[in-house]
């Protein structure tokens, strides 16, 4: 695998394998000395044309924990701003020597321009493209979802996939790139996903997708889904009205209080709820469900680190079998 641009094409093999490298990369986050040597010399560049503060963070923070020099690149500020195109901006990157460059950008398939191109010979990371894909947010939604229903049956999760699993993907799916990267990935592992959204907010063509679509949130709710992952709804991506009022896609589409009491009394007693960030409290997810036992918000984050680790670590470190696995690595530090 030279570049992560999509979950679409990963095969449920080379996802497996990223997640079981993360959960190596997860024992040495509780080490007191929490780095690796395993990317020392190398070269990471967040190259980020879009404001974030998770996605960034997180790969800074897996960048420096397997010892690599890191270069924070924010479009606001740079040449950028003065017209500089993306393929400028990537020569100057290869004339750094970069090894990996992690991307947001605004427009739709940029990574995957960057990576076809031939300006820069580098792996290519999609950190989220437009409306397209996030890939390793979907990644580590399904090592959250892996470990918390191992952990439930009493099994370890090395070498599981999703089967048998229900997850409900709630809101504004036509802006969301988390939406459409975990459809895909969770299907390939073998869960069985469900989108619940009004009809102004799905894309043409959701009848070719794989998987069930209800435009009704508490008859899905209901049936005690494993998992609720409720979408930020995109205003900054809205250049029209897409639901009457902010209070009526509350109560129609939002985790309020009443469902999050429903749940509790229903047959979802294991139900999960997910939230990729940044959240808008009181319309997508009430402040009661974002904090509630039920909410793997934090544990997202957490083990974003890890998987942002393992996409590096295998990514930079080459396929050679001969090549010391994580673990062993953190035995020589």
């Amino acid at each position: 695998m030279k570049h992560l641009l999509s979950t679409e094409n990963l095969t449920g093999t080379e996802a497996i394998r990223i997640l079981d490298t993360a959960e190596e990369m997860a024992v040495v986050g509780e080490r007191e000395v929490k780095k690796l040597p395993a990317l020392r010399g190398r070269t990471v560049v967040n190259l980020f044309f879009e404001d974030s503060t998770r996605t960034r963070i997180s790969f800074e923070a897996a960048a420096k924990r397997l010892s690599a020099d890191v270069i924070n690149f924010a479009a606001k500020g740079s040449s950028v701003s003065k017209g500089e195109s993306l393929k400028d901006t990537a020569q100057t990157l290869e004339a750094m020597s970069a090894d990996a460059v992690v991307i947001r950008h605004w427009a739709s398939g940029a990574p995957a321009r960057l990576a076809a191109s031939d300006w820069i010979d580098a792996a290519v990371i999609n950190a989220g493209d437009g409306t397209h894909e996030h890939p390793t947010q979907a990644l580590l939604d399904a090592f959250t979802l892996r470990r918390h229903w191992s952990k439930i049956a009493g099994r370890p999760s090395l070498g599981e996939d999703l089967r048998g699993l229900r997850i409900a993907i709630v809101g504004d799916v036509l802006h969301s790139r988390v939406a459409r990267s975990n459809l895909w990935l969770l299907t390939t592992l073998g869960a069985e996903v469900t989108l619940v959204a009004p009809p102004t907010l799905l894309p043409v063509g959701i009848d070719t997708w794989p998987c069930r679509v209800s435009f009704d949130l508490d008859e899905v709710l209901a049936t005690g889904p494993h998992a609720v992952m409720m979408l930020r709804v995109q205003g900054e991506r809205m250049n029209a009205a897409f639901f009457p009022s902010t209070r009526e896609y509350a109560r129609t589409w939002g985790f309020d209080d009443e469902r999050l009491a429903a749940l509790e009394a229903s047959a979802g007693k294991d139900t999960i709820i997910m939230h990729p960030g940044p959240m808008n409290r009181g319309l997508e997810i009430s402040s009661a469900a974002a904090d509630s036992p039920r909410s793997t918000v934090l544990a997202q984050v957490r083990n974003g680190v890890s998987v942002r680790m393992a996409v590096l670590y295998l990514l930079l470190s080459g396929d050679d079998s001969a090549q010391p696995t994580p673990a062993q690595e953190a035995i020589t530090v």
